[in-house]
């Protein structure tokens, strides 16, 4: 356990990174309220605060409660809860919330989760039910369109109990009224035929599966440019949506992530050399979770976490099937895939995949890589005490939540680390040259799951600011952005000290 006046400089919050010596203006984040969703301070409450969202019409935070089946309201400018919503009486728990102008929409999974699942809508300021509708399977993620108009939900169809439905995009309309709301779906039933194509372009189609619709897994959303970028992340690939017509147009292999390179390295191993990123014969594959969309000069560009996750086909390198010319990672720890990665077709694996890129990647409208953070997030978490090492042999500090802020005329990425358990903060204006500006830690958060930025034109009392919520520990806290002109003498002073007071090991 940290001392108490350690624990208060935790409580703030903040690691401030200089950017360079010439640069005159940096960011400050200054924690505003923390909300301990089980009611008590510093209980842990798994499932607690999951996805969060705000309203700018009712000024209102939202956050899914999945422990209590509940959406949590808070109040945006003091964290004080507000009132629940009590999902239990309309179906169960939530998987995701968004809102928008005075709308709260909830997606729920079915009690079967392999059956179609929900969309609800919630009046903001009351919490009154007002219109529900039908979705696909297990629908993970939703978001509004800018205007309002419609509704995306990534319905992911997972399958369970030998039973696998197919992967889709919903799309409800409404531009007539929440009452009536209609719905669409893309599917990928056109892609059924082009199967062996999409698997020599590298998108991860299992053996196992009976078709190409049932075997994609959609994740998250993000709209720009009237088109929708959904990630399949199982599937190491990326679905785009035309909105217009709702129909899936193209879905695009991610390719690997080469960690023979340098600036590409890992740790891969959780009982060898604490915190040693080395490069290693090893391929990994990007799987994105979250995913964020903006435009540069009339560009859209997406912006992925790049977690990582199997479908139960991981096996340690040591005891994998390895063709005799592969040599050992490490101590062989680390978890491959058993499926990819046989080039000759002899059955052994000739180049180990490995799972998640541990790092953010910038991809172009087409799905073509532009940036990626190589092992940036994973030597940041070393040199600021949040290294995790008993997850190096898996995803290491597993990148999955993303969101995009604008803020004095910088477009700011937002990258949380679900192991690490901090918020990376980036310069993207740039998609070729993002500059990280900040990172973001809390022993009292654990876990950060959803992030919203909310800029001072929509927030109640006229600041920016940055909402986090954080699964295990079962917190959403309010950070407010501001930028301060200093010297950056003052800034490499506080960085250090802040380093001190955050060097640890978690577990």
């Amino acid at each position: 356990m940290l001392e108490n006046s350690i624990k208060k400089v935790l409580a703030v919050s903040l690691i401030s990174l200089p950017l360079t010596a010439a640069a005159d203006t940096k960011l400050m984040f200054t924690e505003s309220w923390r909300n301990w969703h089980s009611g008590t301070v510093e209980t842990e409450l798994d499932g607690g605060a999951e996805i969060v969202a705000y309203d700018k019409m009712s000024q209102k935070v939202f956050v899914t409660n999945s422990e209590n089946n509940t959406i949590d309201v808070l109040n945006s400018v003091t964290g004080s809860a507000l009132s629940s919503i009590n999902l239990a009486s309309y179906w169960g728990a939530p998987n995701s919330v968004a809102a928008y102008n005075g709308m709260v929409a909830v997606a729920f999974e079915d009690n079967t989760k392999t059956n179609p699942g929900r969309v609800m809508f919630f009046d903001a300021d009351s919490g009154d039910f007002k219109q529900q509708v039908t979705v696909g399977a297990l629908p993970d993620m939703l978001t509004f369109t800018a205007d309002g108009s419609k509704v995306v939900v990534a319905n992911e169809g997972e399958a369970n109990n030998g039973i696998d439905p197919e992967g889709s995009v919903s799309i409800i309309d409404l531009s007539k009224g929440v009452m009536s709301a209609s719905v669409e779906t893309a599917d990928f039933s056109s892609f059924n035929a082009n199967r062996a194509a999409l698997k020599a372009s590298g998108v991860r189609i299992f053996d196992s599966a009976a078709s190409v619709a049932q075997d994609l897994e959609p994740e998250y959303v993000a709209i720009s440019g009237g088109k929708a970028y959904v990630t399949l992340q199982e599937n190491n690939a990326l679905a785009i949506v035309d909105l217009a017509t709702s129909t899936v147009t193209d879905v695009v292999a991610l390719g690997t992530k080469d960690h023979s390179l340098a600036g590409n390295g890992l740790d891969a191993s959780d009982k060898k050399d604490e915190g040693n990123i080395q490069n290693y014969k090893l391929q990994g594959m990007y799987q994105p979770d979250a995913i964020s969309a903006y435009e540069v000069g009339g560009k859209t560009f997406v912006i992925t976490a790049n977690e990582g996750d199997s479908r139960d086909e991981d096996v340690r390198m040591k005891d994998a099937n390895l063709d005799p010319s592969v040599a050992l990672v490490e101590d062989g720890r680390i978890e491959i895939s058993a499926i990819d990665g046989d080039t000759d077709g002899d059955g052994d694996i000739d180049v180990p995949h490995s799972y998640g890129g541990r790092s953010f990647s910038i991809w172009d409208a087409e799905g073509g890589l532009v940036f990626d953070s190589g092992d940036a997030l994973e030597q940041l978490t070393i040199d600021f005490g949040t290294f995790v090492e008993n997850r190096s042999d898996n995803k290491g500090p597993e990148p999955e939540g993303v969101v995009i802020g604008e803020f004095n005329d910088m477009i700011l990425a937002f990258i949380g680390l679900e192991r690490a358990g901090g918020i990376a903060v980036y310069n993207v204006t740039d998609p070729n040259a993002p500059a990280l500006m900040d990172y973001i830690v809390s022993e009292l958060d654990i876990s950060p799951e959803g992030l919203e930025f909310v800029s001072a034109a929509d927030s109640a009392d006229g600041k920016a600011f940055l909402l986090i919520a954080s699964e295990v520990s079962g917190t959403t806290v309010r950070y407010d952005v501001t930028a301060v002109p200093l010297p950056a003498s003052i800034w490499f002073m506080i960085s250090a000290v802040a380093g001190l007071a955050l060097k640890r090991k978690r577990s």
